[in-house]
């Protein structure tokens, strides 16, 4: 006997569980299906993102900043640290714990919003009246019918071509959140938001970190003044970056792992590491899903074709996040699921892709939102720019923390803002001012004549804006 549901989730994802719960607060009757479990084969919804993203990456990069300060900042303050140590396995349980609490937080979030869990892999079966049934394969097997369906299946890592991820030698995001021991040599072969990342967890607890990224320019999606700026601060910590690289044959031995590469010189090269992490992007996730059974339609990549309303091409089936279009971020899918269970209420649901903020989440942090000035260079749009750097701002100094800058770019003629790019503290928190202000369609003189606290980080944006007109007070 099937059970019944006006809409039926598959994936529990940011994209997913937003959408269930959003749908269910419309007066929806929801279910949602996720399989990912945790180590006791329990139920652990919230995707990549809180298993082996966003979340669990934070926590670590936590772990490690309070490492680095305590060994290299505190006696700056007059706190003198003998005998420090760090037991990366207790690092990596805490982290466990972090995640488990938000695997918890959804769980009660659907039972406080009345949706519907179910713990299993769901794959289409077939098209029936009024709508879809929806097999469940878990430990128990379970049919549902849905009138509609949201496809929130996520992304997996993209694996090297001749290396495939073991997560032993060779290690996705998985496998690189769950080392127990800082390895000597670390090799990451992409220099994309998870390789930065990682490296600086492991670099920051002793490791000698090379990364070989094939592209010709450092962060080639970022404003390149930025992108340098954040360069020469990594490059300064200690890690070794190549660009313009060819990786060649990689072998794995039984202690390590050897790259064969090729410089931007064209002079052949050896990497021999302990580990290696592969981030070179990721892979829209629908193995399994069946899509063949209803006729859902993928484009050559092997993401779910829909509009710009997620629709796919198939009546009441939709999809949103990773799966689909536009930019693998949690907070993308999110707005995308939100908005989706609006329209199926009937409502208007609105995603801006426009003001989608980045964030990279090293030290300093990177973060940005709109165009960058290269972007605007080759649209062939007249703009202005103004930066500041947190050298000349007083609560960084207090920090002790003054590596980079805002940096603002506004229409020469209207002086609305076109984008703001951030390197240094806190950029993940200071940008959400100017997410805000593009959504409102400000200009630089609306973030010039805002009054802002002081000290403060974010007194850094309102003088970026001063400098659009080039009348900085402190710089």
């Amino acid at each position: 006997m099937s059970k019944q549901f006006d809409v039926i989730v598959i994936g529990g994802g940011p994209g997913g569980y937003i959408a269930a719960i959003r749908a269910a607060q419309l007066g929806k009757n929801v279910a949602c299906v996720d399989e990912w479990k945790n180590a006791k084969g329990g139920p652990a919804p919230g995707g990549t993102c809180t298993n082996t993203g966003c979340i669990p990456s934070k926590a670590l990069l936590q772990s490690s900043e309070h490492f680095e300060q305590a060994g290299h900042h505190f006696a700056d303050h007059g706190i003198t640290v003998k005998g420090l140590s760090m037991d990366a396995a207790k690092m990596v349980a805490r982290k466990d714990a972090v995640v488990k609490q938000n695997n918890d937080g959804i769980l009660y979030l659907f039972k406080k919003n009345k949706v519907s869990f179910f713990h299993g892999r769901a794959s289409f079966a077939k098209a029936v009246e009024g709508g879809y049934e929806i097999k469940v394969a878990g430990a128990t097997e379970e049919t549902l019918v849905g009138q509609q369906i949201i496809v929130a299946t996520g992304s997996n890592a993209r694996a090297l071509p001749g290396a495939p991820f073991d997560e032993s030698m060779v290690l996705s995001n998985d496998g690189a959140l769950a080392m127990t021991a800082v390895p000597k040599k670390l090799g990451l072969i992409g220099s994309g938001v998870i390789g930065l990342e990682m490296g600086s967890v492991w670099r920051r607890l002793g490791a000698e970190v090379t990364i070989l990224e094939g592209l010709p320019d450092f962060l080639g999606a970022v404003d390149q003044q930025i992108a340098k700026e954040a360069h020469k601060a990594f490059v300064k910590q200690g890690l070794k970056i190549e660009l313009g690289v060819k990786v060649g044959e990689v072998k794995v031995g039984k202690k390590g792992v050897s790259v064969a590469w090729t410089n931007v010189k064209g002079e052949a090269q050896t990497l021999d590491v302990d580990k290696l992490i592969v981030s070179i992007g990721r892979v829209p996730n629908t193995i399994g899903l069946n899509a063949e059974a209803v006729g859902l339609q993928l484009d050559e990549r092997g993401a779910i074709v829909v509009d710009g309303d997620c629709k796919t091409n198939l009546l009441g089936v939709w999809a949103v996040g990773d799966v689909v279009r536009g930019p693998m971020l949690a907070h993308k899918a999110e707005e995308e699921g939100v908005a989706v269970a609006e329209r199926i209420a009937g409502q208007h649901g609105h995603v801006n892709f426009n003001t989608v903020p980045w964030v990279i989440y090293t030290s300093p942090e990177i973060a940005w939102v709109g165009r960058t000035e290269q972007q605007l260079k080759a649209d062939g749009v007249a703009y202005k720019a103004g930066t500041f750097p947190f050298l000349a701002n007083g609560r960084a100094r207090a920090l002790g923390d003054t590596t980079g800058m805002v940096k603002m770019l506004a229409d020469a003629t209207t002086d609305e803002i076109l984008g703001v790019h951030i390197v240094g503290p806190m950029a993940s928190e200071l940008i959400a001012e100017c997410v805000v202000a593009m959504e409102f369609r400000a200009s630089s003189e609306d973030i010039a004549r805002v009054c802002h606290a002081h000290p403060t980080l974010s007194e850094s944006t309102k003088e970026a804006a001063l400098a659009v007109e080039k009348r900085t007070l402190n710089f």
